[in-house]
């Protein structure tokens, strides 16, 4: 970014207050004037500029740059060379599976994730949170790539990751210490997958104590699964309240409230609350893999009760999960997209008045949840990393893909040129 001094100011801007700090889902009119890339000023529409250039969005909606904060940088663009043969979930691990144990060398993984993060980046991301599959010894391998990764491009996204483990792992006490341990040299976070398991009750707590002893937060998947009786979630609010655990603790999925009894789906979500866990739907990817049993047609789509969530108090972010891999064969880390799609998949579109407060479960809220330094608000002092739209209402910003958006970092417009598929061609052989 250039360190010479510019001002700008944008007219006529279309913010929803939500991203603004303010309660509510109404949308606000306003001026913003931008100083040596911070967010100056926040003014009534037409009041006197400050010195400087002047762009007029003529009623486009400006949001801040979003935060993605369920992501598989890891695994991303595998699809080509390894698809899902099933379009199952077990089908997706077994692909995986298969294609770490013979392919994720470090350059493998540097070149998905680097070209991840430049399409991310264009889109107009400013922080993601990634999984890393973490069972021993990739977990030496892809951490290496991420620390690398961090600092590459810290002046661009900003990067958290999480040690991705199954149940298995984290019932084994000396590769469940070795996985936390890495996380902790890398700044990480410790993770699991867990579902139906004989032994999940076990495993969580495994995890919570390990997390609690070592001092990281926690970022679990759990009950990625439409079995009734899987109850992960209600397994690690259990823990993090008996063992009193004081770290931050997210819990991604949690499909298996979709089909739930209402007596069993409230029961977890009160104990949920209580434990100040929250919660990242993923709803694209859970839509793809969730029910499916083809030629006949999913009844059932495994997106989390977001809305009941929500109105328990559980802080709820919307996230991208995988990307052109075996767990979901398509996507582009673009929360724009993300944002959406989730708005149409899970009703989040009424009642209209409350209907933008969701902007924030992609921005502010995210941040809140992961504790990122970025932000993800338009406000005063702020870095003007924003995302310039010509839609000016909700029923706009849905109906189309937002292609010709304009994505300001430090408030200039960056080059939002995609990565052509075609340098990963060598990688798909």
């Amino acid at each position: 970014m250039s360190s010479e001094s510019f001002a700008l100011t944008l007219q006529n801007c279309t913010v929803p207050v939500a991203v603004l700090g303010e309660a509510g889902g109404a949308l606000q009119k306003l001026d913003i004037d931008i100083v040596d890339g911070q967010i100056a000023a926040l003014r009534p529409v037409g009041s006197k500029p400050a010195s400087g250039a002047v762009r007029d969005l003529d009623g486009g909606l400006v949001l801040p740059c979003l935060a993605d904060i369920h992501t598989h940088l890891d695994k991303g663009h595998i699809w080509p060379r390894t698809a899902n043969p099933d379009g199952t979930w077990f089908g997706a691990l077994m692909a995986v599976m298969g294609d770490r144990e013979s392919r994720w060398a470090a350059q493998d993984v540097e070149r998905r994730m680097d070209f991840a993060l430049r399409c991310a980046y264009a889109h107009g991301t400013a922080a993601i949170r990634t999984h890393l599959d973490a069972a021993p010894p990739q977990h030496e391998i892809s951490f290496a790539v991420f620390e690398t990764m961090r600092e590459r491009w810290a002046d661009r996204v900003e990067l958290q990751a999480v040690a991705l483990v199954g149940p298995d792992t984290l019932l084994d006490p000396a590769a469940l210490d070795a996985v936390a341990q890495q996380a902790k040299r890398s700044g990480g976070i410790l993770g699991g997958s867990i579902a139906v398991h004989p032994e999940a009750r076990a495993a969580i707590f495994a995890a919570v104590q390990k997390a609690g002893e070592l001092g990281l937060d926690l970022d679990l998947h759990t009950d990625e699964t439409l079995a009734p009786e899987s109850s992960a979630l209600r397994h690690l609010a259990d823990a993090v309240l008996e063992t009193g655990f004081q770290g931050r603790a997210l819990a991604g999925h949690c499909c298996v409230l979709s089909v739930q009894e209402d007596p069993v789906w409230r029961r977890t979500i009160d104990r949920v609350a209580e434990a100040g866990i929250s919660v990242v739907s993923l709803p694209m990817c859970n839509i793809f893999l969730q029910d499916r049993a083809a030629p006949r047609t999913p009844r059932y789509r495994g997106v989390t009760l977001v809305n009941e969530l929500k109105a328990a108090g559980v802080k709820v972010a919307l996230a991208s999960d995988n990307t052109r891999d075996p767990f979901y064969a398509y996507g582009d880390l673009d929360m724009i997209e993300v944002f959406r799609e989730s708005v149409r998949i899970a009703h989040l579109d009424y009642p209209q008045d409350s209907a933008w407060t969701w902007a924030r479960a992609a921005s502010a809220d995210a941040c809140d949840i992961t504790g990122f330094d970025y932000r993800g608000m338009i406000r005063e002092g702020a870095p003007a990393d924003l995302i310039l739209l010509r839609a000016r209402s909700w029923t706009e910003l849905m109906s189309r893909p937002q292609s010709d958006r304009i994505v300001l970092r430090a408030g200039r417009p960056i080059d939002s040129t995609l990565p052509d598929y075609r340098e990963l061609d060598e990688l798909m052989e």
